[in-house]
């Protein structure tokens, strides 16, 4: 089940995008199925069972142009995740089709990369490796969004009703993404 945790600590991430689901994914479904010649013959079948649970889930979402697109124009997995020469080009095609129809020539230097965890990149099946950045413990959401609920729901508030409890935790939580400027005033 480690690749499921894995793969699940990375899509709950603070800096997850569309563009990351479709690589997970596919690194999911590979590194599942590797394991199945280190089972015992009992659970040999699971995972090709967790490996059809997420096509049928994510059935929509594995060929659709728009996650295809989003992957491929993500700077952290460009087309480094598709194994598949021929799916590659597709997406290359589907890329170029794109960027004819949509854009105007502009400049990407401004264009930033996000790094990916050292953990990320061991899960991730890219091509090749990008320089592996100095590893951080990061707190996953869940258990930042668990720890001020803790903060909003104090002894003096044990009245509070779910509806007014969630609101006033993603009031906290949300006042974390709003721009400086805003938070000044």
């Amino acid at each position: 089940m480690k690749p499921l945790t894995v793969a699940l600590d990375i899509l709950q991430g603070d800096e997850c995008t569309y563009g990351a689901l479709l690589p997970t994914l596919t690194s999911l479904m590979s590194k599942t199925l590797a394991l199945k010649d280190d089972l015992s013959r009992m659970t040999a079948s699971l995972p090709d069972v967790i490996v059809k649970a997420i096509k049928t889930r994510f059935d929509a979402v594995l060929d659709s142009q728009e996650g295809l697109l989003a992957a491929a124009t993500c700077p952290k997995f460009k087309l480094r995740w598709l194994r598949d020469e021929r799916r590659r080009e597709h997406v290359k095609e589907l890329l170029t089709t794109e960027c004819r129809k949509d854009a105007p020539a502009t400049d990407n230097a401004n264009v930033s990369q996000l790094p990916a965890s050292p953990a990320e990149m061991d899960f991730l099946i890219l091509r090749t490796s990008p320089q592996k950045a100095s590893q951080q413990k990061k707190n996953a959401p869940v258990e930042r969004l668990f720890s001020l609920g803790g903060l909003v729901l104090s002894p003096k508030r044990n009245r509070l009703s779910d509806r007014r409890f969630e609101k006033l935790l993603l009031m906290r939580y949300n006042h974390c993404f709003t721009p400086k400027e805003n938070k000044k005033t």
